[in-house]
């Protein structure tokens, strides 16, 4: 009788996966935070300071595909917790970097860099696994922005306080604090964090319930045999789908507003706009909370466009291509003459970049449920190509240039580039049915099955 009402656990499961969403962006923001003075502590220039920011895409775009695979094979909870924990490891060993020696020092920031990368290669893959598990369709797209929008929270929350600690106590020490962090929220995730229907707090009624609107609560039950030798043709069949191929291009230009404000965005505060980094720190945070609200906002209209009987295309394309029309008004910026003024279109140009935040929603509603994990990955990859090209293209317009116009141009670009794709490659946004190959296309299985089975 006491479990005829459904529980609400997916609401704990979500705010679990929100903070840990912050640590994660606020871990990938260190180094943008401390990029001034780390440039002038060892007199570096742009480009080798872009190669630096760089380290995190390369590892990250590495680890994508195994990252997936590892989900798939072993479950969300465990291959999160160690990723959170390990991540967190290499980022506290930046704050101890400082002991090498002036000319190893860049190649012992670009490792380290590198490590955070692929330690956090499964995490957004992660995220979109559990929110297609826990939650209900028309639910999902709100539950996506929440987590999506994190990383503005995490620039809103961290980017003041790890601004103070660089001003008062030297860059290290970003490293540090957050290192501990990230190890003290591993912990954290491993006690709250559970499949539908193992979770402690959920009880039958709302299993049922998600399961019956959408959310795939079988998904970390143990796979199919058969399904292993399957897994590259079904990469292959994600990677011909012409509504998969526009999705994947979004996602790249999107990322490129992203490893813009994760990485160069402080440092164009300080250089072009001549903030001290205390300063710059406390402003970056304003557009950040638009940002967040944007994020937000735009989850909240996808859903409600979905329950007044829109369609998934309409209900998830509107606010992604509205969002990133708004966010290219970053390209203003060049021709404002003040600081309020640029803060004030970066707060409009964030709002937007959160608003068109449902590219993780779309994965969730698209990825095939034999292998979500792995599509995640591929979907990551792919998109965070742009988390290794963008932050080296900017650095060289910066060295070219002597200034970030170019650069804003360049962002806003991809933004114009990602509506494109949306509106006109992607195309009907639904979930992939893929085809399964029969046993005697299978070169490893001596089975012919019998042609009567073939024709039918």
């Amino acid at each position: 009788m006491q479990d005829s009402k459904p529980t609400r656990t997916r609401y704990s499961v979500l705010l679990i996966l929100f903070l840990v969403t912050v640590v994660n962006y606020a871990d990938r923001a260190t180094i943008s935070i401390a990029g001034s003075s780390i440039q002038k502590t060892l007199g570096i220039d742009a480009i080798s300071l872009g190669y630096i920011f760089s380290a995190f895409g390369w590892a990250y775009v590495i680890g994508q595909i195994p990252g997936g695979w590892l989900l798939d094979r072993f479950g969300s909870k465990k291959v999160y917790a160690g990723s959170i924990f390990t991540w967190s490891m290499f980022t506290l060993l930046q704050g101890v970097i400082g002991e090498f020696g002036p000319s190893t020092i860049v190649v012992a920031f670009f490792f380290l860099r590198f490590m955070v990368g692929l330690a956090e290669a499964p995490s957004f893959p992660g995220n979109a696994r559990i929110v297609a598990s826990w939650f209900p369709s028309q639910e999902r797209g709100t539950a996506s922005a929440i987590f999506n929008s994190a990383q503005y929270c995490a620039t809103a929350i961290f980017a003041p306080v790890m601004g103070a600690i660089v001003y008062h106590w030297g860059w290290q020490h970003v490293f540090v604090v957050m290192g501990v962090l990230g190890i003290i929220m591993s912990g954290v995730w491993m006690v709250t964090i559970y499949a539908p229907k193992d979770h402690p707090r959920a009880n039958a009624a709302e299993v049922e319930f998600i399961a019956a609107n959408g959310a795939l609560v079988d998904m970390d039950s143990p796979r199919e045999k058969g399904d292993k030798g399957n897994t590259w043709n079904y990469v292959g069949q994600l990677l011909t789908n012409r509504m998969m191929i526009g999705i994947y291009l979004g996602q790249f230009c999107i990322n490129a507003l992203v490893y813009f404000f994760l990485t160069w965005f402080p440092v164009y505060l300080v250089q072009e706009r001549g903030m001290t980094i205390l300063k710059a720190g406390f402003v970056a945070s304003l557009p950040a909370i638009c940002g967040f609200a944007g994020g937000v906002l735009g989850g909240v209209i996808s859903d409600a466009l979905l329950r007044r009987g829109h369609s998934l295309s309409i209900a998830r394309k509107t606010p992604l291509v509205l969002g990133l029309i708004l966010s290219m008004s970053m390209i203003l910026c060049n021709y404002a003459g003040s600081d309020s003024v640029v803060v004030g279109l970066m707060a409009l140009a964030f709002f937007g970049k959160g608003f068109s935040g449902q590219s993780w929603t779309v994965m969730s509603d698209t990825a095939p449920k034999q292998i979500a994990g792995l599509a995640g990955g591929l979907f990551n990859m792919i998109g965070n190509i742009s988390s290794i090209t963008t932050p080296i293209v900017i650095g060289y317009i910066i060295a070219g240039t002597g200034s970030f116009k170019m650069a804003l141009i360049f962002v806003g670009a991809n933004a114009f580039i990602a509506a494109f794709s949306y509106l006109f490659i992607v195309g009907e946004i639904k979930r992939i049915e893929l085809k399964v190959p029969t046993p005697k296309q299978s070169i490893a299985s001596p089975y012919k099955p019998p042609q009567a089975a073939d024709q039918r």
